[in-house]
């Protein structure tokens, strides 16, 4: 699995024209299930994303998780992590998982999340189109990749 994490101050998702809600301060997960993902690989990253010191203490020190902080969280399904660009000008995207095998890693994924928040979260709908508007705080952005666990 890899996800992209933005700390954001705002954020809100608009899914085929239909807006699904609206977020404050808290985390924005794109989210890649690749072929040959387990459980295992969903339960990693999300005790790892909800336990990451990614907010400011009073000095300003990256110090404090979403979970500590009882920051929102987004979570939307994105394939295109999977893009592989080495030939070419059209990305590949062998290495993303089929969606009958992805949309219930996802699923699995997203109720590890709440469960380890202790609320609900944003999100986005499997295969949809979507729009995310956002405020990138600081900026901060991280990846993940549960196959090259940095």
């Amino acid at each position: 699995m890899r996800a992209l994490i933005q700390r954001v101050s705002r954020a809100s998702l608009t899914i085929t024209g239909r807006h699904a809600g609206d977020m404050g301060w808290g985390l924005v997960v794109l989210l890649g299930v690749g072929r040959g993902d387990e459980r295992t690989d969903a339960e990693w990253l999300a005790a790892k994303i909800a336990e990451l010191r990614l907010f400011p203490d009073k000095n300003g020190l990256m110090n404090h998780s979403v979970l500590e902080t009882g920051g929102d969280l987004m979570l939307v399904s994105q394939f295109t992590l999977f893009a592989e660009t080495r030939k070419g000008r059209r990305p590949g995207f062998t290495g993303a998982a089929r969606p009958e095998e992805a949309k219930p890693m996802c699923d699995y994924f997203s109720n590890i999340m709440e469960r380890l928040l202790g609320k609900s979260i944003i999100l986005g709908e499997f295969g949809a189109d979507m729009k995310i508007d956002l405020v990138n705080d600081g900026p901060v952005t991280i990846w993940i990749d549960t196959k090259n666990k940095e």
